[in-house]
């Protein structure tokens, strides 16, 4: 019989329920079709090798997403140089006040949240999935007032960034 056997049917189910998570990280850490299936297989390996150790008192949204943006950080700093993120439109859509508005706010603000060091890019995603303070911190292991303030200092960032690209 093979290892974790009585695993698999559980972990499957996760994965199931929670595939949607693994694919928003995938859109924003890896552009072409190819990295994003590849990303997604090594984030599902991941999650597999780390099952067997799942606190069942941790959410499971909450695990998967701490498995997968450290898949995806861990993977982009084993590359080469500095690796072009793309991000789902529907990611950066409600950013709220980040940007003066105008035509060209989605782009603006896609390449100003691809120049953000990756740690904060993870951030920006949890905070777009409308997650609460609390599950930020947790899934970062970071604390809640650490959030708030790395939020405030990111919407400042994207704002400086922006401007520049806004005066092109």
């Amino acid at each position: 019989m093979p290892p974790h056997s009585h695993l698999t049917q559980p972990f499957i189910l996760l994965i199931q329920t929670h595939e949607r998570i693994i694919h928003k990280v995938c859109s924003v850490y890896a552009g072409q079709e190819e990295d994003h299936k590849d990303l997604f297989q090594d984030i599902v390996l991941q999650a597999w090798k780390a099952f067997p150790k799942f606190n069942k008192l941790a959410k499971e949204s909450t695990w998967l997403y701490r498995i997968a943006l450290n898949t995806a950080i861990s993977g982009q700093r084993k590359g080469a140089g500095r690796p072009q993120v793309y991000h789902n439109e529907a990611l950066i859509a409600d950013l709220p006040d980040a940007l003066p508005e105008g035509p060209d706010k989605s782009l603006v603000l896609y390449r100003a949240i691809g120049s953000l060091p990756m740690l904060d890019r993870a951030l920006v995603l949890l905070y777009l999935e409308d997650k609460s303070a609390a599950e930020i911190a947790e899934i970062m292991g970071i604390s809640v007032s650490n959030v708030g303030t790395r939020i405030g200092r990111i919407k400042e960032k994207l704002k400086a960034l922006a401007q520049p690209l806004i005066n092109q």
